[in-house]
């Protein structure tokens, strides 16, 4: 079983983060089996924050579908072998539930637009592949505890800055973003990003490069289309 710090040690330079985990308990028996063959003992998450990983991709990336996806496969794959641990992804099925995984593995918290924050990163992160292990290292850190910056921010810049105020109580109003974000309507988001994400004053100086957030609503508009 690999440690904590080895695994951190395995993924530099790839552009992949680890992003902490959490030993397996028993509201987890669903989860597929580890590479032992033992269920699975503990699971660590893969992913991005801030802009370390675009560079990456773009030097790996190939004319396929979903590139991002395969990139991460790509990268993820040979040092999980070399590991002897076992992986799922986002898009696997059956679906796993990745952002509930994050709440255990850091201190992430839901922010009023749906998507998780960081306390340092904001909104600009995400997760792209999970490790699981025969048993939770011995070193494995605890998830933290630092407090989410949404209760204290002032005037919910994030929701004020939906030109189609598409994030509500009632929740996400996906029809009226998509229907915006695939416009030529002023601001154009397809080519300026989420508004939404961008008005979050958390994390600023760890924005996506302009490049990356107009490929991500692109693919985000792919799906719904």
């Amino acid at each position: 079983m690999p440690s904590y710090a080895a695994i951190i040690d395995a993924f530099a330079g790839t552009g992949l983060t680890v992003r902490g985990g959490f030993a397996a308990g028993p509201e987890d028996a669903g989860l597929p089996a580890a590479p032992s063959g033992a269920p699975c003992g503990a699971v660590v998450l893969l992913g991005n924050a801030g802009r370390e990983m675009w560079p990456h991709f773009l030097a790996g990336r190939r004319d396929e579908p979903h590139p991002l996806d395969a990139w991460t496969r790509r990268t993820v794959e040979p040092q999980a072998a070399a590991l002897g641990v076992g992986t799922v992804y986002p898009n696997d099925q059956p679906y796993q539930p990745f952002q509930r995984w994050a709440l255990r593995a850091e201190p992430v918290a839901p922010s009023p637009i749906g998507l998780l924050i960081h306390p340092d990163y904001g909104l600009w992160h995400a997760y792209r592949a999970a490790l699981l292990l025969d048993a939770a290292p011995d070193d494995l850190p605890a998830r933290g505890d630092r407090p989410s910056p949404c209760p204290t921010c002032v005037g919910r810049p994030c929701l004020a800055a939906c030109p189609v105020g598409a994030h509500a109580d009632a929740g996400f109003d996906v029809d009226a973003c998509t229907a915006h974000a695939g416009s030529d309507a002023a601001p154009r988001c397809r080519d300026l990003g989420c508004r939404s994400r961008d008005g979050c004053p958390v994390g600023r100086g760890h924005r996506f490069g302009d490049d990356q957030v107009r490929f991500h609503l692109a693919a985000f508009l792919r799906e719904r289309s």
